[in-house]
């Protein structure tokens, strides 16, 4: 979902009791829009990183769906992350890969998720059980109908989180001294992982 022009608004928070959370958005009498459903990416840049530099994003999504998705420089805003983002559906997701690559492009980084995904009103909400702990995303069309959102279901707009995954997956390799480039949960086996090593707090508290 996007906001006007192509951007996407949205936080994170971080979920220290997710059935809790599903409770809260069922009493509120969310829509639920995708059952949870295995998340698959992979993250392309230059041999040299230039998108990465750039802070640009190329990302090839498998889901229920395989969507190739484009996403440009944050823009400053304190209240939530804004970002132009263009996303349409391909065909076939090992082709889509040979696309990118036949034009120079290289997978940096592999991540993945299970997710739900819900609807509240005007906003989208997933639940995302990440391979470093849970977490809900909140999409709107600005930054009020957001935070609208997150405090109709308890959440503490304080706490919320303006990074990206894999920004929190370079704090959570940094403080445990993880040596592995991908973020999935076969690498994650064995590893304990709570919101300090992220460096955040808990909004459902």
């Amino acid at each position: 979902m996007n906001a006007p022009n192509h951007l996407e608004i949205e936080v994170k928070l971080h979920l220290s009791n997710p059935a809790g959370f599903e409770a809260r958005l069922a009493s509120a009498g969310a829509e639920i829009l995708q059952p949870r459903t295995h998340e698959y990416n992979l993250r392309f840049d230059t041999p040299d990183g230039e998108l990465s530099r750039q802070h640009r994003v190329l990302r090839l999504r498998r889901d229920q769906q395989v969507r190739l998705t484009y996403k440009g420089p944050r823009q400053k805003d304190i209240r939530a992350a804004s970002r132009p983002e263009l996303e349409f559906t391909v065909g076939d997701f090992e082709s889509a890969r040979l696309f990118l690559e036949a034009l120079g492009y290289q997978v940096s980084v592999i991540y993945e998720k299970y997710r739900h995904t819900y609807r509240l009103g005007e906003v989208e909400i997933t639940l995302d059980e990440m391979p470093f702990g849970t977490f809900t995303e909140i999409e709107g069309p600005d930054p009020e109908s957001v935070q609208a959102a997150a405090q109709q279901l308890g959440l503490n707009w304080e706490r919320r989180i303006l990074e990206s995954y894999l920004a929190l997956f370079g704090r959570v390799k940094a403080s445990h001294g993880l040596t592995f480039r991908d973020l999935t949960f076969e690498n994650f086996e064995g590893v304990t992982v709570v919101a300090e090593d992220l460096g955040v707090r808990s909004a459902d508290l």
